[in-house]
């Protein structure tokens, strides 16, 4: 069977379509983070509350992509991924007209549902597709496209917002988006390893359910589950604390504080290609200390200095996101849509439910309180990751890619 090799024209064009539909997805769907303060000034709603949202959107792509990565097993890869890009980036200008909160977390939610189908394909189409010594580098390219189109969703939205409304930065947004639909609809080559099943309930739900009888495929999950929760609590009450005396910075500048998304887009890629020569493993567990390390250092009163924490922070949430998604897709033996759908669907658990409570703690304790449950979350990946190795060594030794 001929894979896509790395440095072919071939090659090039699914990073490029791919690097599209990331940063679409992730404009969209993390374009209202930095407006939260906003939101809470104009609907009268308190922090927490605000955050849904965000969290209304990931849970209902969490659960969304369930049955897109299954959907997927039946019409192809392509066609899944290019409606569910098309459709949110429409529902994202319409999303702009919200009269009222309640409106606003409807349409969030559609969103959510019609984003499912890229992030639930993406990493089982790469896994078919590219060439195992080469999907280390491809699954990073595709990673850092996320980094970018969340980085420069939330900068235009904080700009926007400042000179305009925020209604008029999600338009921007989706209208944006929309033109990267067309460049990944245009240029993705059309799948050549898949193989259609038939469209039958009971055995696709018994399929995904068998994921979870994979070695190691659940510690990876919950790995995900706390990784995200991790990474969404630290940016939603980040601009809070930013805005807050004695920082009191505007709406522009905390959005330009998401540019440390850079350095995401640069670990995505390097970390994924030293994954597939030192072990997926070793990396991961690195990834975790950087993360613990960027988010002490927030702590610091000094601004320079928070925002190197969360330079740090940023580049091993995207380093260890990359690895784990990557290796989701080598020890899935079968339906691999389908467990990279339930990874994110975990990861993106991760994201609503710590991404909420993590805003009663900064309520009752401050930035202090999301701190610490930033650090116990990442104490708790760091000992599923080393149970994660010993399986990895004993279950999966026949296959070195997968360790």
């Amino acid at each position: 069977m001929n894979y896509i090799q790395r440095g072919t024209h071939t090659f090039k064009m699914v990073n490029i379509a791919l690097f599209a539909g990331g940063f679409n997805t992730f404009a969209i769907l993390w374009g209202t983070q930095p407006l939260l303060p906003e939101i809470v000034k104009e609907f009268h709603i308190s922090p927490a509350v605000s955050s849904l949202s965000l969290s209304s959107t990931t849970i209902a792509l969490a659960v969304s992509m369930l049955i897109a990565g299954s959907l997927s097993e039946v019409f192809g890869r392509k066609p899944v991924m290019t409606i569910s890009l098309i459709v949110s980036s429409i529902l994202s200008i319409l999303t702009a007209f919200s009269p009222n909160f309640h409106l606003l977390i409807l349409c969030r939610i559609l969103q959510g549902i019609s984003l499912a189908g890229l992030p639930a394909v993406a990493m089982a189409y790469l896994g078919e597709e590219i060439d195992p010594k080469s999907l280390g580098m491809a699954m990073g390219l595709y990673i850092s496209g996320n980094s970018i189109g969340g980085m420069g969703g939330r900068i235009i939205s904080g700009i926007l917002t400042d000179y305009f409304s925020w209604h008029v930065a999600l338009a921007f947004i989706g209208i944006i988006s929309l033109l990267a639909s067309l460049i990944f609809w245009s240029i993705l080559p059309k799948s050549t390893h898949f193989k259609p099943r038939k469209f039958e309930i009971k055995k696709l739900a018994i399929s995904l359910f068998v994921q979870f009888k994979e070695p190691g495929l659940l510690y990876l999950f919950l790995t995900g589950f706390l990784l995200m929760g991790c990474f969404v609590s630290l940016y939603n009450y980040i601009g809070f604390e930013l805005m807050a005396p004695p920082y009191s910075l505007s709406q522009t500048l905390v959005g330009f504080i998401f540019i440390v998304y850079i350095v995401g887009t640069f670990s995505s890629t390097w970390m994924g290609m030293l994954a597939d020569q030192y072990g997926k493993r070793k990396l991961l567990m690195v990834s975790l200390f950087i993360v613990l390390l960027g988010t002490c250092i927030t702590l610091n009163s000094s601004l320079s200095l928070k925002i190197i924490g969360i330079a740090i922070f940023t580049y091993g949430f995207f380093a260890g996101h990359s690895i784990g998604s990557g290796w989701v897709g080598q020890i899935a033996t079968h339906d691999k849509a389908q467990a990279s759908s339930l990874y994110l669907f975990f990861y993106y658990a991760g994201s609503s439910i710590g991404g909420t409570v993590s805003g009663a703690y900064y309520s009752s304790f401050g930035w202090h309180g999301v701190v610490s449950m930033i650090v116990v979350h990442t104490i708790i990946s760091i000992i599923i990751v080393i149970r994660l190795g010993s399986i990895s060594i004993r279950a999966l030794r026949h296959s070195p890619h997968r360790i």
